[in-house]
C-alpha cells in the first residue's frame, strides 16, 4: 500500500480529503492525518471564538471517517524529508510515500520585548479559549487592546464591541489608514464603523514593548488589561527548523507542483508555502486541488503536465461584528448588510461541504 500522510487538518488538507474520500482514493492508497486535535477547526472564525460571540462547536467540524484513513493525534516534534519521517514529540516516527505539509503558522513577534510572554492569540483554536477566557473575566471598563489591523484584528476588534460593550478597545494599526492596501470606499467604512462604535483605531503604531498591563507605542505608554496579538504570522517551528529552502520569514520554497524541488514526494500547503499571496483559507484550497491532480497522476504513473494552471484567487470578506461587513470581490468593493450575508453564505456552505 502506498502511504499518503497529510500533517495538519486545515483548510489545505481538509480539501484534499474531500477530493480523495470517499470514492476518489486508489485502491492501493492509505491515508493518515496528524493533528492535535480530533476535528477540523475553522481557522478564520477563531475571532468570534475568542470575542464570546461563537461557541466552540460552532468553529469545528468532524474530519471525513473511511476504512483507510488513519488519524493520528498529537504534536509533531521534526520533519525529515531526506529520511522520509515524521518525528512524533512521544518519538514515534510516521514514515510516508507522499506528504502534504499543511500545518499552519504561528504569531509573529518581529522581536517585540515582552509580546510572547503577555498578549494573547487566536492562531490555534487552543488559544482562542484561553483568550476568550482571559476576556471573558475582565471588569467593566476594563481596556483591551488589539494589535494589528489586518483583517483577523478588524474582525475580533468588532465582534468584541458587540460581545462586550462594557470595554475600552484600542486596534493598534500601523498604517495610516486602516486595510491601506485596499480601495478608500472600504477603508472609510470600517473606519467610520469603529468610530460609531467607539473603537478607537491607533494609526501610525509602533509597538516596541509589552509589559504586564503596559503596551509601548513609540515613546507613549498605554495603560492596558489585556492585549492580543494579530499583527504578523510565521510558518510553525518544525516547519521553520526543516533542512529545506525557504524565504525570510520560513515558509518552504515550492515548485509549479507544490512540491519541494529538492524531495518530489513532499508537497506544501497554506501559510507554510512561500508564494506570491497571502496567506488565506482561500489559497489553501485551491493549492489542495492542485495538489490533488499532482498525487492522482503520479499513483497513476501518468506525467505531469509541463504547467499548472495559475491559481487565481477570488478575493476577500470580512465582517464587522455580526451584521455588517466589507468585501473585495473581483476587484470590486462591497460593504454593509450584503458583505455580511456573503460571509456567512460562504460559512454555511463550507460547513454544508464538510460535513
Amino acid at each position: 500500500m502506498k502511504k499518503l500522510v497529510l500533517l495538519g487538518g486545515g483548510y489545505g488538507n481538509m480539501r484534499v480529503l474531500l477530493r480523495l474520500l470517499p470514492n476518489n482514493l486508489p485502491s492501493d492508497v492509505e491515508i493518515t492525518l496528524v493533528d492535535r486535535t480530533p476535528f477540523h477547526s475553522m481557522k478564520t472564525e477563531f475571532y468570534a471564538l475568542a470575542a464570546g460571540t461563537a461557541s466552540d462547536n460552532e468553529v469545528r467540524v468532524p474530519f471525513p471517517e473511511h476504512e483507510r484513513l488513519k488519524i493520528v493525534n498529537g504534536e509533531i516534534d521534526a520533519i525529515k524529508p531526506a529520511e522520509g519521517v515524521v518525528v512524533m514529540a512521544d518519538g514515534n516516527q510516521i514514515t510516508y510515500d507522499d506528504l502534504v505539509i499543511g500545518l499552519g503558522c504561528e504569531d509573529k513577534y518581529h522581536g517585540v520585548p515582552g509580546a510572547s510572554e503577555y498578549t494573547h492569540s487566536i492562531q490555534t483554536i487552543g488559544n482562542s479559549r484561553r483568550t476568550y477566557q482571559a476576556l471573558l473575566n475582565l471588569p467593566a471598563g476594563a481596556v483591551v487592546g488589539v494589535v494589528g489591523a489586518g483583517l483577523s484584528g478588524i474582525e475580533l476588534a468588532s465582534e468584541l464591541r458587540e460581545s462586550r460593550p462594557d470595554l475600552a478597545i484600542k486596534l493598534f494599526d500601523r498604517s495610516p489608514r486602516i486595510l491601506r492596501d485596499f480601495p478608500e470606499r472600504m477603508s472609510n467604512f470600517v473606519q467610520k464603523w469603529f468610530e460609531s462604535n467607539k473603537v478607537e483605531v491607533v494609526a501610525n503604531s509602533n509597538i516596541t514593548k509589552v509589559e504586564p498591563e503596559l503596551l509601548y507605542n513609540h515613546e507613549d505608554t498605554i495603560p492596558v488589561d489585556a492585549v492580543v496579538w494579530t499583527a504578523g504570522i510565521q510558518p510553525v517551528g518544525p516547519v521553520r527548523n526543516m533542512k529545506a529552502e525557504s524565504d525570510n520569514i520560513g515558509r518552504l520554497v515550492v515548485n509549479q507542483y507544490h512540491q519541494l524541488p529538492d524531495h518530489t514526494s513532499v508537497y506544501v500547503v497554506g501559510d507554510c508555502a512561500a508564494l506570491p499571496f497571502a496567506p488565506s483559507a482561500q489559497l489553501a484550497e485551491e493549492q489542495a486541488e492542485q495538489i490533488v491532480k499532482v498525487l492522482r497522476l503520479k499513483w497513476a504513473n501518468e506525467p505531469l503536465p509541463d504547467t499548472m494552471p495559475e491559481i487565481k484567487l477570488q478575493g476577500f470578506i470580512g465582517s464587522l461584528g455580526k451584521k455588517q461587513g466589507f468585501a473585495y470581490l473581483a476587484d470590486r468593493t462591497v460593504t454593509g448588510r450584503v458583505a455580511r450575508l456573503l460571509k456567512s453564505g460562504v460559512l454555511w456552505m463550507y460547513k454544508w461541504h464538510n460535513g
